[in-house]
């Protein structure tokens, strides 16, 4: 079993080391309760236009008062909107117009039911940015398949995979949640590779099919042959609500959506009106002032922290957790600590969010998502929470505070399960 750079045993079903307090998906539920009650607490002080969200998803529901009263009605609603979510998807992920579409509860559902839909009982071919890895749901999926994922980062790997193991699917994901990227043209030799020996291929461009095109000049989705592609709803320019759109050849698809709705994936009426008004709402302008925005974040905290351990993606910068615990250990004037790095970046983050308002992913993301430090803003979260430099500075204390306590357990416990 490989370790991090503090000899903590990593879980390889989510990539990072798990610690005393957060050992397992339970315990971060548990973390994100005690989130909703931080935020809830924050409120009540301070008003919701003070919440900054740097999650990069927005989150909100863009229905109009004639979807309430009636496409979110749950029996002929669907029927009434289906078309126009159809032409809304694949317009937004560039399609030829023949393809289906269909709206899941979240994209780790829509990931998982693929999977499940297509994997036939092989090892799923992974192609992923070197450096990085495949999403957890991925993983989650062929195991619920019983399924193992071979993870390839270049197309050598992916030809040797297809010629070795004739996978029945193939999942790329052209932007990972760290946002690493796979250039264009690796994608769609990749697409045509497995096409060519009958695998379903299906992109994960939950943050690509905008951070692509909008940022990078790259491909619209639907145009490097895959069978399948999934966007988030909430990701990357969009508003929300949390959703996965899915869109692509209709034979493909209808294994998808009839597995999602065996194991209630499946978005009901009004969450697909939502991801349709989201979709429909989004201007390339609305992802360029989100970048924008995080550039300035990321000066102001390598400013306060230094550019060795502050790194920058197009939406602003990243601490990794274990260059997180490196930072915290230096502040407390310590070789080591009981803590893992998760449960630092954590309890950093539950600070910023109790005291400043700020929501991060190490607060609200789900069981298995990454626990590195990723400050994405979304649209006016820096200005509401005070400027970048603001931001930065709250960071900072949170860090600092985290470093004061590192040795106390019941501390810790307190701040991310409101427990002791």
């Amino acid at each position: 079993m490989s370790t991090d750079r503090f000899g903590n045993a990593i879980d390889p079903g989510v990539g990072y080391a798990r610690g005393a307090l957060l050992a397992g998906s339970a315990d971060e539920v548990r973390r994100l309760a005690q989130a909703g009650r931080a935020a809830a607490g924050f409120v009540e002080r301070e008003g919701i236009e003070k919440i900054a969200i740097c999650t990069g998803n927005l989150r909100f529901y863009p229905a109009t008062p004639e979807d309430l009263s009636v496409n979110c009605e749950e029996w002929v609603g669907p029927g009434l909107f289906g078309e126009e979510l159809r032409q809304t998807a694949i317009a937004h992920l560039g399609g030829r117009g023949d393809e289906a579409a269909a709206v899941v509860n979240r994209t780790s559902a829509g990931i998982v039911a693929t999977v499940l839909a297509h994997a036939g009982g092989k090892p799923v071919l992974s192609l992923v940015p070197a450096g990085d890895r495949s999403h957890a749901s991925v993983t989650r999926g062929a195991k619920l398949a019983n399924a193992a994922v071979n993870e390839v980062h270049d197309l050598a790997g992916v030809e040797a995979a297809l010629a070795a193991d004739a996978p029945a699917l193939m999942v790329i994901t052209p932007v990972t949640s760290e946002l690493a990227m796979l250039p264009d043209d690796l994608i769609r030799a990749a697409a045509a590779a497995g096409k060519a020996t009958g695998c379903v291929v299906f992109m994960d461009d939950a943050y690509g099919a905008r951070f692509r095109p909008v940022l990078h000049g790259g491909g619209a989705s639907l145009t490097f042959g895959a069978d399948l592609v999934i966007t988030n709803a909430d990701k990357a320019g969009l508003s929300g609500p949390r959703a996965g759109v899915l869109c692509g050849d209709p034979a493909a698809l209808v294994p998808v959506q009839a597995k999602a709705s065996e194991l209630g994936m499946e978005a009901r009426a009004p969450v697909a009106v939502g991801a349709m008004r989201s979709l429909q709402g989004f201007t390339p302008d609305l992802l360029i002032q989100e970048a924008k925005d995080g550039q300035d974040l990321a000066v102001a905290l390598e400013a306060a922290l230094g550019t060795e351990r502050v790194s920058r993606s197009a939406l602003g910068p990243k601490i990794d957790e274990q260059d997180a615990m490196e930072i915290v250990l230096e502040m407390a004037g310590k070789p080591s600590a009981a803590r893992v790095p998760a449960e630092v970046t954590a309890a950093a983050g539950m600070l910023m969010l109790r005291d400043k308002g700020i929501v991060t992913v190490n607060t609200h993301g789900q069981p298995g998502g990454r626990v590195s430090i990723r400050l994405k803003p979304t649209s006016g979260a820096v200005a509401r929470a005070g400027g970048a430099a603001a931001v930065a500075e709250c960071l900072v204390t949170a860090l600092r505070d985290v470093a004061a306590h590192l040795d106390d357990a019941a501390w810790f416990a307190n701040l991310l399960f409101g427990e002791g």
